[in-house]
């Protein structure tokens, strides 16, 4: 049986300051894994409030992660200022830090890094060192914040996209997605921010990323 689920709220220490999260925790006989999720782009109000972020956060907390969403450098209550992207990997990399002194000392439990949008990008530069087991990709922005391959840094990856996207263009994803061989799994009649189509995101993840 899982934990009631009644998210907390903590901060966390960053590179430039606190960070603001938002934690949804499992007892250590549940817990089947660390999941850290990363929010749309803060300059057109990303936040850790986003409705994909949220969808994400409950889906993968019912699947049995110990889950963390969080705010960027200078959204909402964390310090610091935006910082185009390269901050906010180490940003990640902090919380992953934390989650696992708080969590996984030894590093045994599998690490699953989450994104949306932004999220996404920020996601495959954090992957590159930290080697999640899954790394899950909502409608990644992969050509603007030039997304490094992924097909080698973990053990399964997901990614999700909307066939109607008007601001991650699925060509765009199907470009990057190609060259590395990866599935892109695509949600008819969804656009970025899958209005509507929520309950089907949910679905996917709930049936995908079992551990």
């Amino acid at each position: 049986m899982l934990n009631s689920f009644l998210p907390k709220n903590l901060f966390v220490s960053g590179p430039e300051g606190k960070l603001e999260t938002t934690l949804a925790e499992l007892d250590s006989k549940n817990r089947k894994g660390i999941a850290v999720i990363a929010h749309p782009h803060p300059l057109y109000g990303g936040s850790m409030d986003n409705k994909v972020v949220h969808t994400l956060f409950k889906a993968l907390y019912e699947l049995g992660f110990t889950v963390v969403k969080f705010n960027f450098r200078g959204v909402g209550n964390s310090e610091g200022v935006f910082d185009r992207g390269v901050g906010e990997v180490e940003d990640v990399v902090s919380i992953v830090k934390e989650c696992r002194k708080r969590f996984d000392m030894q590093c045994n439990l599998p690490l699953l890094l989450a994104g949306f949008s932004f999220g996404g990008a920020v996601q495959t530069h954090v992957a590159q060192g930290l080697k999640p087991q899954i790394l899950v990709l909502v409608a990644p922005s992969v050509e603007q914040f030039s997304a490094p391959a992924i097909s080698t840094v973990s053990d399964k990856s997901l990614i999700i996209h909307g066939d109607q996207d008007e601001v991650v263009p699925l060509k765009t994803i199907l470009s990057w997605a190609t060259p590395q061989n990866l599935p892109v799994l695509v949600i008819p009649g969804a656009e970025h921010f899958f209005h509507g189509k929520l309950h089907i995101l949910k679905r996917v993840l709930l049936d995908s990323c079992q551990l």
